[in-house]
């Protein structure tokens, strides 16, 4: 008898979300699974919760493909409703809880979900339910696209929103729920994630139980191996393909998922002690430069932190890793259809390759660097971006023709994201061919933030591009050519943005434009980055006003 070498190659552990935090409950159901700042629950806490979300969507007729929102801030309701949505066989659509009503309504609307949980807010927190009247007045009459119910979690009901007793009181036998989990399958859509795109128009990523479960092996078992002794940290939202994918991570591993609920630089050094954090997962400069910059950041003891995940310019990055020296800093390449990481360092890569590169693809996934005809690059030469593997999304929610041009017919996506390759497959992030800014992190189109400054009656024509800025890397700044006979002040155009759209994609400056620098047809958007860069540099101007809320 002979025997097989099983190889390098690690088993694939797909699974559904269900599955996979129903082991947890019934592996160990009193350790500790999820930590937020005014509540804990373990595996098997979760794992109640989920079938209690469950049988409730149920009884209220969510059937398999159903589209359920979810409007809340980083909690365990959020994730076991997340969990809970997909065991009904419906897709959970986490909507981010920056938006305003204008956003609100294009997920809404868009998405066509049947289903939208939110809660009261507690102290200082936003007011989803007050936003969801502003945004669909007409909603106690059903006037709010396919919306047929909205659950006020631990709230009243009336006015179109339906209470928690009545929730939970039309929730279905349980044999009933264990039936539909039953039948899921790991192929199927479990999230549907929005990302900014190049048009107007709202992108859904429908992102697969594999590709979610796949990848949140690959970190938690490959690149970054976590035990059950393990607490991660990560202030990430929730409503972020990053957070979700970290928090199922730690469900993968068995270890302890740590989260602020509301990023505060000011009360993290305590969190991460007092929680005895060991993975801090950071993802961006924006969130981990504030908290290594505390005043009293020396008097914590964070020799627990292991690890460390953030991106950033390799200067930025080895001098953040200076203030942990113990701790082995990695960086990543990441974007929503990838399910968050696309590449990610290994942690025996060498310290330099850990701060000049986004590491190597994930486990079974395969990236490609193409010049403009599609001709692979030698290592070292620009190119946009190319992948495909398990980890991919499966498209964009009811947009065909866009799921299209971006796929080819052998099944690579192309990102338009510029990369450089090193010779040992290591990929590195350049620029975007796509007409995208990163706002301390969130991506912000363009296209979406001109689409709206044209609803000013003054607006003629707009062009936003991104003016540098020492907080959030960049930002947006908006040209502007008003109309004949028309004028308006800077400040009236951006109050026109405050309180309409997230706070990240309201542009920081506005300029008067009345000739366009022209390429053809098109707005040569280049020689407007360096105007604005060019104006801000003479100034002495490094950091944009903070926008008014």
């Amino acid at each position: 008898m002979t025997s097989r070498s099983a190889g390098s190659v690690r088993p694939v552990a797909a699974t559904t979300l269900g599955d996979l935090v129903r082991r947890g409950g019934l592996a160990h159901p009193d350790r500790e699974a999820l930590v937020f700042p005014a509540e804990r629950a373990t595996y098997g806490a979760l794992a109640d919760r989920v079938r209690e979300f469950t049988r409730a969507l149920l009884g209220l007729g969510v059937q398999p493909g159903d589209r359920v929102g979810i409007l809340l801030p980083a909690s365990v309701d959020l994730l076991a409703l997340l969990v809970a949505a997909t065991e009904a066989g419906a897709i959970a659509v986490p909507v981010n809880a920056r938006f305003k009503s204008v956003e609100l309504e294009g997920i809404v609307t868009h998405s066509g979900m049947r289903v939208l949980v939110t809660a009261p807010p507690r102290a200082g927190e936003p007011d989803f339910a007050e936003l969801l009247h502003r945004t669909f007045p007409r909603l106690a009459e059903g006037a709010a696209a396919e919306l047929e119910h909205v659950v006020h979690l631990g709230g009243p009901g009336g006015r179109g929103l339906m209470s928690s007793a009545e929730f939970f009181a039309a929730a279905c036998p349980a044999a009933e729920a264990d039936r539909a989990a039953a039948s899921v399958r790991v192929r199927d859509t479990a999230l549907l994630v929005y990302t900014s795109g190049t048009t107007d128009s709202p992108k859904g990523a429908m992102l697969s139980h594999e590709a979610l479960t796949r990848l949140a092996d690959g970190i938690g078992g490959e690149r970054m191996p976590l035990t059950a002794q393990d607490r991660v940290w990560t202030a990430i939202p929730l409503f972020h393909g990053g957070g979700i994918t970290f928090a199922l991570t730690c469900l993968t591993a068995g270890a302890t998922f740590v989260h602020p609920r509301f990023f505060d630089p000011a009360t993290t050094l305590d969190l991460l002690v007092r929680e005895r954090v060991t993975v801090a997962l950071a993802a961006f400069e924006t969130i981990w430069l504030p908290v290594l910059d505390q005043p009293d950041f020396a008097s914590h003891d964070l020799s627990r932190i292991r690890v460390v995940m953030v991106v950033g310019v390799p200067e930025r990055l080895r001098a953040m890793a200076a203030r942990l020296p113990d701790a082995v800093h990695v960086s990543c390449v990441a974007m929503t259809e990838s399910a968050a990481f696309l590449t990610l360092n290994r942690l025996d890569d060498p310290p330099g390759k850990r701060a000049e590169t986004g590491g190597h693809p994930m486990p079974g996934m395969r990236c490609r660097v193409v010049d403009p005809s599609g001709d692979d690059v030698a290592p070292g030469v620009p190119g946009e971006l190319l992948f495909r593997g398990p980890n991919t999304f499966d498209g964009y929610f009811r947009d065909s023709d866009l799921t299209a041009r971006v796929f080819d017919s052998a099944g690579w996506f192309h990102t338009g994201d510029v990369v450089v390759a090193d010779s040992d497959g290591r990929l590195t992030f350049v620029s975007r061919l796509k007409d995208m800014l990163k706002v301390g992190g969130e991506n912000v189109a363009a296209a979406e933030v001109e689409g709206h400054l044209l609803t000013h009656p003054a607006v003629a024509i707009v062009a936003v591009v991104a003016a540098p800025d020492a907080r959030y890397v960049e930002v947006p700044a908006a040209f502007v050519q008003l109309k004949p006979g028309w004028s308006v002040t800077e400040r009236k155009l951006i109050d026109h943005c405050v309180g309409r759209i997230a706070s990240y994609r309201v542009p920081r400056y506005v300029r008067w434009v009345t000739e366009w620098p022209m390429s053809g047809t098109k707005i040569k958007k280049v020689e407007l980055r360096k105007r604005i860069a060019d104006e801000l540099a003479a100034a002495g101007i490094t950091e944009a006003p903070r926008v008014r809320r």
